[in-house]
């Protein structure tokens, strides 16, 4: 005798609803996804969407913020502010590029905020371009060791890398290479940031 399917509520159900939109725009797109789509493939119905996102739009930005939150950027730490940059960047551009890919074609295929925003205002809601917590620690761990003075630098200093690696990951479409994220340490972040 087959047993019912046990129903799922809560954090459970959120995590299946939105894990179910984040594999509808990998594997159909923004434009072709759907409500009912979504729906179907959490094996619920479209009410139990739409009593937490009103439309495909929200849904669609709540399942990127998930996914960002669930599958976060984890470098190794190296120990000086040259290689941890570095490596974090390149984890930045590993574990982002598909993330990047879908959100421009989410974003150019018609995908807008609440407030009715254009392509740009997805892109910053979604990519969220505030520095994490990890960006923060590299930079303060090196101010720590005396690399660097934190407090003397503006923060669009900091931010810049991350930044150009945002850039080449919304242009391309796919991670910078080595020598692209290396320059971009050597020769722009370095030299504005070291003690003169």
């Amino acid at each position: 005798m087959d047993t019912p399917p046990k129903r799922r509520s809560g954090a459970e159900l959120l995590n299946a609803l939105l894990e179910a939109a984040w594999n509808e725009l990998v594997e159909s797109g923004y434009a072709r996804m759907t409500m009912a789509s979504v729906a179907a493939r959490a094996g619920t119905s479209e009410p139990v969407l739409y009593r937490r996102w009103k439309n495909k739009d929200e849904l669609t930005i709540a399942a990127f913020a998930h996914r960002r939150e669930t599958h976060p950027v984890q470098p190794a730490i190296v120990g000086n502010l040259r290689d941890d940059l570095i490596a974090e960047l390149t984890a930045v551009g590993e574990a982002r590029a598909s993330f990047f890919a879908i959100a421009s074609a989410a974003a150019f295929s018609g995908l807008r905020t609440d407030d009715g925003g254009d392509p740009a205002g997805v892109r910053d809601q979604i990519m969220q371009s505030r520095p994490r917590a990890a960006v923060r620690d590299v930079y303060r761990r090196a101010h720590d060791r005396g690399e660097i003075n934190v407090d003397r630098i503006p923060s669009s200093v900091l931010e810049m890398p991350f930044e150009l690696i945002r850039h080449d990951l919304l242009l391309n479409l796919h991670t910078p290479g080595q020598d692209r994220i290396t320059a971009i340490v050597d020769e722009l972040l370095l030299p504005l940031v070291s003690p003169r």
